[in-house]
Formats: C-alpha cells, sequence, structure tokens
C-alpha cells in the first residue's frame, strides 16, 4: 500500500471501520420484516443514491448492452446472493462470528484471481490459509457447543456464510476484469444495485410475501446506515482497491474488520469468550496476516 494516502491508505481505513458497524447493523434489521426485503430496501437505496452521485458528478448511466450485462451479473453476484446469504445467516450465528468466516475472503479472492488472472499463489500463503480455517473451524466448535439454536442450526448459519462468502469473492474477481476497468465505476454500480434490488424485491415477493416495513427508527436508520454509509460510500472504494491492488491483496480489510466486528459483538450482543473461541480468533487472524504478508511479499 505505497501509492499515497489519498489513493490507498484512507480508502482502506474508511472502507474497514464503515463495514465493521454493519454487521451489527444487519442483526438489528432482523426482526419482523422478512431478510429479502430489507436487502432490497439497503440497495433500492443505494441504488438511486449512486445513480445521484453519478449524475451529480456529470457521469453517465449509459453503459451500454455489454456494460449492462455486466451490472446485472455483479448485482445477482453481490447484491442478490451475497447478502441474502449473509442477513440470513446472522439469524443464527452472531454478528461477529459472520465476519470472521467472511475474514476468508482473501482465501477464495486468491484462488479465483489465480484461475482467471494468472496472479500467483505462494506456499506460505497456503499454509497461512490453512491456519486461518482451522482458527474458523473452532470458533464455529465454540458456537456449536453454545449455541442458544438447534446445533444443525449453527451449521446452516456456517454454510450460509460460506455461500456468501463465494459469491463475495466472485464479484470482488468481476472487478479485475477488462470491461470493469473500463466502464464507470458508478455508474455500474449504480445499475448493479438497482437490478439487484429489483431482483431481491422478486425473490422476497415469491418467498415471503408481499412487502413488509418496520417503522421502528433504529430499523429505517438503519437501512439508511447500510443503503449509503455501507454500499454508496464504500463499494466504490473497495472495487477501486481491487483495481489497484487486485482481488487478494484488496482482502487485507478481511483481518481487520472482524476484529472490530467481534469487539462490538462482545460489547452489544453479549458474546461470551472461552478458551476455544479464544484460540480460533488468534488462529484466524495470525493465520490471515501470515498470507497477508506472502501476499505483499
Amino acid at each position: 500500500m505505497t501509492e499515497g494516502k489519498g489513493g490507498i491508505i484512507w480508502p482502506f481505513i474508511l472502507v474497514t471501520l464503515i463495514w465493521s458497524s454493519t454487521w451489527i447493523v444487519i442483526r438489528d434489521q432482523l426482526g419482523s420484516v422478512p431478510a429479502s426485503w430489507s436487502v432490497c430496501y439497503r440497495f433500492l437505496l443505494g441504488g438511486v443514491a449512486m445513480a445521484a452521485f453519478a449524475r451529480a458528478r456529470g457521469v453517465s448511466l449509459r453503459i451500454g448492452g455489454r456494460g449492462m450485462v455486466f451490472a446485472a451479473l455483479l448485482g445477482v453476484a453481490q447484491f442478490v446472493m451475497n447478502f441474502n446469504f449473509v442477513y440470513r445467516a446472522e439469524h443464527y450465528l452472531t454478528s461477529g462470528v459472520v465476519a470472521v468466516v467472511y475474514a476468508m475472503l482473501l482465501i477464495p479472492n486468491s484462488i479465483l484471481a489465480f484461475l482467471f488472472h494468472r496472479q500467483p499463489v505462494s506456499r506460505a500463503f497456503v499454509l497461512g490459509s490453512v491456519v486461518a480455517v482451522t482458527g474458523i473451524a473452532l470458533m464455529l466448535a465454540h458456537e456449536y457447543r453454545a449455541a442458544s439454536v438447534r446445533p444443525d442450526m449453527v451449521l446452516l448459519g456456517a454454510a450460509l456464510s460460506v455461500g456468501g462468502l463465494l459469491s463475495a469473492s466472485a464479484a470482488n474477481v468481476m472487478q479485475g476484469m477488462e470491461i470493469a476497468r473500463r466502464l464507470p465505476m458508478v455508474a455500474v454500480l449504480a445499475w448493479a444495485m438497482l437490478i439487484g434490488s429489483g431482483l431481491d424485491a422478486l425473490f422476497a415477493w415469491v418467498t415471503t410475501g408481499p412487502p413488509a416495513f418496520e417503522a421502528r427508527l433504529g430499523y429505517i436508520l438503519g437501512i439508511g446506515w447500510l443503503g449509503l454509509a455501507g454500499s454508496v460510500i464504500t463499494f466504490p472504494l473497495y472495487f477501486r482497491l481491487i483495481q489497484r491492488m487486485g482481488a487478494g491483496r484488496a482482502a487485507y480489510t478481511s483481518v481487520l474488520i472482524p476484529v472490530i466486528a467481534m469487539l462490538i459483538s462482545t460489547l452489544v450482543e453479549g458474546y461470551r469468550w472461552t478458551t476455544l473461541a479464544g484460540v480460533g480468533a488468534l488462529l484466524a487472524i495470525a493465520g490471515m496476516v501470515v498470507a497477508l504478508r506472502t501476499k505483499a511479499a
């Protein structure tokens, strides 16, 4: 990260801090409103705001036929599959644990970057990844033992988290494609969010029924924070980091975000630490640090 504070460091810090807070806000969204409708509202707000931002900057929203296809695919991967998986995972796991699972984003990012963009993967990176996965497994074992829901629901939460992780990774690696570098990012993201929110609404209506909304102030503020700060501000910055640093190195944020998210979860959700959970968290973080150091080298 040597391109200067304005180019890399400050966007990195901003993305990390904002996304660390979104995990607990998502948890608060899981009430009387079905998860898919909450996802829909978030990205409808985000898409409208992103389109307004693009127009305010004089960026055209006309991206052509191929651009619309790319935006639609990005919307499906990032704003439909990823977040529908995430919101449902937090039904069964604390927000901090889901964030820790997402700390493994570096691994599929690097594998897919190798397969599609021929970015190399070292043996030390593989070793660090194995250590990190071991740590994640220990934390999930703690959740399995201490779960307030049926233990099999913990496994379902883990499976949903992994599904979201793979969807997010696919969207990340798409940003390394030539078409993504050629098109204006804010326009692509505006269309991706709008198309994604439309598909979220269709999925929600088919699976849960007509639109539902909670008039509670906390829910409304949560939609605003997730749609504006957690989407409009962060996604352009993060995808720009991907294009400058590569999908693997941009996932540096995945080491810091779960640390902050776990602290928030401890304070707000009453997450109870045990030796098993503590060792798992340390292994997860240490393994990711080792993997990241080798990627940097």
